[in-house]
């Protein structure tokens, strides 16, 4: 049986591009998880390796969508050959059912490996300049929402009993969360 494993990292992806080459490679049981690859700890990707039995082949887009470091990818690989599965990756053209193809898994392995901490280190230096100058927080973060002017005049016809908070809501053009957030404050 070929078995599929499709994974994103946010929700917000879409998983189409893995599922229509699912679909053409004939793949009869797919598992999708919605989750970062940083390690193995994946809903899915787990339901997938209790699932596969002998002869069975799991196939994956790209290495990078089943493993995101070497370690994690060969001690999967070696869970799927303990159990006689077959593992083809399409992007890379990896077949470990020949030695050739065992080798360059290590060595895509590698390479994703080396993608992630890649990420995770301009991750972390855009970070840090930001620590450094909190000055630009302003023009990457959420902008500020400025009070109405007229805030505590509408917010005391509130307190009087004369308007809704809704209504005050409403008039002043504010989000619910951010109207609450200024009332608690003036309290």
């Amino acid at each position: 049986m070929n078995i599929g494993y499709i994974r994103i990292s946010t929700a917000e992806q879409s998983t189409l591009r893995q599922e229509v080459l699912m679909k053409e490679l004939g793949v009869q049981e797919v598992y999708i998880d919605k989750i970062s690859g940083k390690n193995t700890n994946r809903p899915e990707l787990k339901a997938m390796m209790d699932f596969v039995r002998t002869g069975d082949t799991v196939i994956v887009s790209e290495i990078s969508r089943f493993a995101r470091n070497t370690k994690d990818l060969l001690n999967l690989i070696e869970r799927l050959t303990e159990k006689g599965v077959n593992f083809v990756s399409k992007k890379e053209t990896i077949d470990t059912t020949t030695p050739t193809g065992k080798f360059m898994l290590t060595v895509f392995g590698a390479v994703a490996e080396l993608e992630r901490s890649y990420i995770l280190s301009r991750q972390k230096e855009g970070i840090d300049a930001m620590r450094q100058h909190p000055e630009l927080w302003a023009k990457y973060g959420r902008p500020k929402f400025a009070v109405p002017d007229n805030f505590e005049e509408v917010y005391n016809r509130v307190k009087s009993g004369e308007l809704r908070s809704i209504d005050a809501i409403n008039i002043l053009g504010m989000k619910r969360s951010t109207y609450y957030k200024y009332v608690k404050m003036l309290k």
